[in-house]
């Protein structure tokens, strides 16, 4: 009898597991064909009917770190990692939070990254992407997107500015607040430089939408802190020509080797092993020199032949004439 129930049981759950899987499979084929969009939809809608929903879709969404980690750029060569997770963990709990630092150095490099331990506190980061951190502003945005240069801003290059002749006591917060009436501001500061920490005369400031670019650029009120300020695009700036400067060409005397003598320098060193300075020369001997004997003559040399003289005759019929002299006067 026990046995029966026993096999009863088995065969019950074993049906109510087929069932399972059978409906999990229909449920499939019927999502399959839907669009990313139809989908967000029906598990935002069931999140919130059902809290074990919304729990299962939180942990599943969390589950990958490239999902909760950000990258935070523009920061202050002074700040450090605990400066950078306190700027951050208003939005919630940080897993990990690091100032990233030049190997060679010890300097930072200006830049960071979040990783938060959910990810609704990364996408409530994101809404306000922009912190002043120690005099500057800072932005984030995904790391996976900063990494793989994905960018979600196409018209960046029209709402970043170059500013240009700062006074040396600009700061950041007053660059901010001077540039702050034509619009809201995204990013923006002074250029510091890295080992005296003093400002470079110049600094960008990046707006959130390009009118309030364009007001900056075209205002005519120029003069900030004593000084005529240049306003133009960034990207304008950057394809400026840089000045190059043409090396300076030093003669280089190149050391002759040790044992010989060096124009207008006596002699010295050390001289190599077996040899002598000055080295003696072997006399030349001046023996008589022997010519190598002359060829044989290939054909043997034969007496010259003697032929009789023949006299010469005048020319048959013709009267010999007297030599004349000028004017046909005869010749004597």
């Amino acid at each position: 009898m026990e046995d029966f129930k026993k096999r009863k049981m088995d065969e019950m759950i074993n049906g109510h597991e087929l069932a399972s899987s059978s409906s999990q499979e229909q449920l499939r084929l019927l999502l399959d064909p839907l669009s990313k969009s139809q989908l967000v939809d029906l598990l935002s809608k069931l999140g919130s009917q059902d809290p074990s929903i919304a729990e299962e879709i939180k942990s599943v969404a969390s589950a990958d770190p490239v999902h909760r980690k950000l990258f935070v750029r523009g920061l202050a060569w002074n700040t450090s990692s605990e400066t950078l997770c306190a700027a951050f963990q208003v939005h919630g709990e940080i897993e990990e939070g690091a100032v990233i630092y030049d190997k060679a150095s010890g300097k930072s490099r200006g830049y960071g990254f979040i990783t938060y331990k959910h990810m609704e506190s990364t996408q409530t980061a994101l809404i306000a992407p922009s912190k002043l951190i120690d005099g500057r502003m800072a932005v984030c945005n995904l790391a996976c997107e900063a990494l793989n240069g994905v960018s979600t801003i196409p018209d960046l290059a029209q709402r970043k500015l170059y500013i240009g002749s700062l006074s040396p006591n600009i700061t950041t917060e007053m660059l901010l607040s001077f540039f702050g009436k034509h619009g809201e501001i995204e990013e923006g500061s002074v250029a510091y430089d890295k080992d005296t920490n003093e400002s470079r005369g110049f600094g960008f400031v990046t707006y959130k939408t390009v009118e309030a670019a364009k007001k900056a650029i075209v205002d005519p009120q120029k003069i900030f802190g004593g000084r005529t300020i240049i306003v133009k695009l960034a990207d304008t700036h950057k394809g400026k020509p840089a000045q190059t400067q043409l090396a300076t060409v030093v003669p280089l005397t190149l050391p002759l080797a040790p044992g010989y003598p060096q124009p207008g320098k006596p002699h010295g060193g050390t001289l190599p092993v077996g040899y002598t300075y000055p080295q003696t020369v072997a006399p030349y001997h001046t023996s008589a020199f022997q010519s190598p004997p002359a060829a044989a003559a290939p054909y043997p040399t034969q007496a010259p032949i003697s032929y009789p003289p023949v006299p010469i005759k005048d020319p048959v019929g013709l009267p010999p004439t007297n030599p004349m002299g000028m004017g046909r006067y005869p010749y004597y």
